[in-house]
């Protein structure tokens, strides 16, 4: 039975990665710096659509307040000890074997930068 429910979360969990990729909400800031092809500034807007990310799509796994689900709470107490780094190769790389996907087709490294800053802030709705 739980692995029937995983594979459910699984399954929807892509769905939505799927949804995010083609929705122009999501979309890379215009903005490029022709030297690294990499977003010069996030705009106000931008900024917001990724709360809004963290909030709803990190929130489907890790609770919608963020304090755990299927995934981890991703709160600044429990964040403490873990490193930036390493909660942004998780962000960047995902985790096989679980429903944390790679992020890095989506998002740039100045907008996986921003998600975990404002991770080890504290996200309030």
């Amino acid at each position: 039975m739980v692995r029937r429910w995983q594979s459910i979360i699984s399954q929807l969990f892509l769905i939505t990665g799927m949804a995010v990729l083609y929705n122009p909400v999501y979309a890379k800031d215009n903005q490029i710096d022709a030297s690294n092809n990499q977003p010069t500034s996030l705009s106000e807007q931008r900024r917001a659509e990724l709360k809004d990310l963290l909030l709803q799509d990190c929130g489907s796994c890790h609770g919608m307040t963020l304090k755990g689900g299927l995934g981890p709470a991703l709160t600044p107490d429990v964040l403490h000890n873990k490193s930036r780094q390493m909660i942004t190769v998780t962000i960047t790389e995902g985790r096989p074997g679980t429903p944390m996907p790679p992020w890095k087709t989506i998002l740039s490294e100045q907008e996986i930068h921003w998600l975990v800053e404002t991770l080890y802030s504290g996200v309030t709705p």
